[in-house]
Formats: C-alpha cells, sequence, structure tokens
C-alpha cells in the first residue's frame, strides 16, 4: 500500500522498542494503525529470541478487522488474516493467541501456563460504542467489565506477562512508560477546501488514512 511505513521507520521504531527497558509500556500517539505495526513486528521479532506464547487482546472484532486492513505493512496485516480464525497461530516456536476485551474470549489465554507468557500486546480503540447501538447481550457484557478493576484488560495481564504494550490514545494508565516515535508528527488542524478543521474531529470518517 502506497501509505505503508517505510521500511527505515519500521525498524526504527522496532528498534527502539528492543532497546527499550520498560517492562510495560505505553503507546499514545494518534496514528493507531501506524503503530499497531510497529508493536507486532517488535513481538513477531521477540518470539524469535524468546520462544513462548504471545497475546494480542484488541478491544473488539470490529477494531481486529480495520487493523486487518489498515496496518501499515503488509506482513502484519496477511499475519492477522491467519490469526483471526481460529485466533491461534504458531509462528517458528511461538505461539500467538487472540482474544478481545470480552471475558468469553478469555477462555483460551487463561489457561497458557504463566511461565510460558512472554508478552502482551493491547490495543484500545479510539471510541466506545453508543450504549443505543448496543445489543442486550452486551450490555450484559459491559456490566460484568464494569463490575471489574479499572482497566481490567490490561492490568490482568500485566500480573502475569512479563512485558505488555498498550495502545491507547489520551488515556492514562498506571505502572507503565510512555513511549513515542519522532517519525509520527503531531496531529495538526487540516483544511478541505478551504475549510479548517479543528483537530478534535474524527477523520477517519472523511478519508483512508488513520
Amino acid at each position: 500500500m502506497a501509505r505503508d511505513l517505510s521500511k527505515e521507520d519500521l525498524y526504527n521504531g522496532v528498534k527502539t522498542l528492543v532497546e527499550a527497558e520498560a517492562a510495560h509500556i505505553h503507546l499514545d500517539q494518534h496514528k493507531l494503525f501506524t503503530l499497531f505495526s510497529v508493536a507486532f513486528q517488535y513481538l513477531l521479532y521477540k518470539s524469535t529470541k524468546e520462544p513462548g506464547a504471545y497475546i494480542i487482546r484488541i478491544e473488539d472484532s470490529q477494531l481486529m478487522d480495520k487493523l486487518c486492513r489498515k496496518s501499515k505493512d503488509q506482513s502484519t496485516r496477511r499475519f492477522l488474516q491467519s490469526l483471526s480464525l481460529p485466533r491461534r497461530f504458531k509462528y517458528q516456536a511461538s505461539t500467538f493467541y487472540l482474544d478481545f476485551f470480552n471475558l468469553n474470549t478469555w477462555a483460551q489465554t487463561s489457561e497458557i501456563p504463566k511461565s510460558k507468557l512472554k508478552a502482551a500486546l493491547i490495543v484500545k480503540n479510539t471510541s466506545s460504542k453508543p450504549m443505543e447501538f448496543m445489543s442486550e447481550t452486551d450490555l450484559e457484557e459491559q456490566a460484568v467489565l464494569d463490575s471489574l478493576p479499572p482497566n481490567y484488560y490490561l492490568t490482568s495481564l500485566q500480573d502475569n506477562v512479563p512485558k505488555t504494550i498498550i495502545i491507547a490514545f489520551e488515556s492514562v494508565f498506571e505502572n507503565t512508560t510512555k513511549i513515542q516515535f519522532p517519525f509520527i508528527k503531531k496531529e495538526e488542524p487540516r483544511s478541505i477546501n478551504g475549510v479548517r478543521l479543528s483537530k478534535d474531529i474524527d477523520l477517519d470518517k472523511l478519508d483512508q488514512d488513520e
């Protein structure tokens, strides 16, 4: 794809994560699909050096579909498509597992022996599903999630996984270290046909970029 990350930026991003000493990292810049490609390629690299179990936890299946289509390098897109069903994929001597912010999908990953867990990548959507569009089942699931400790989708992994990376824009998490990549420029207000737009407008609906 024309808008894929350059090999240099992808390499430098992965190198930054490899050299980071923090156990739990927060990537908080606004380029979700770029951040995912960098973080996922880091996990692939790490899995070749430290064989074991690697968890990809994404907020919902809709976000997973977007990541399959819009991640910023071809190998990440292809890997996600292979991982999407049956949510488990063998890569060399390691195994990748996929689940969501949904207790029912945690059955498989919760059974992984702690000694085999090496790293987890958690991806939070930039917006939440409006309540009026949630089904009764969704509302029940949300009620259960709301009863759990704050950010349990993350903290439950931090308690058991030695390395976690969470991608979440404009969020704050305890016990994490923020890392930013210089090749991702700060978001600026943009204009269409001479009209200046505020940076807080969701431009996902206006173009195919991030």
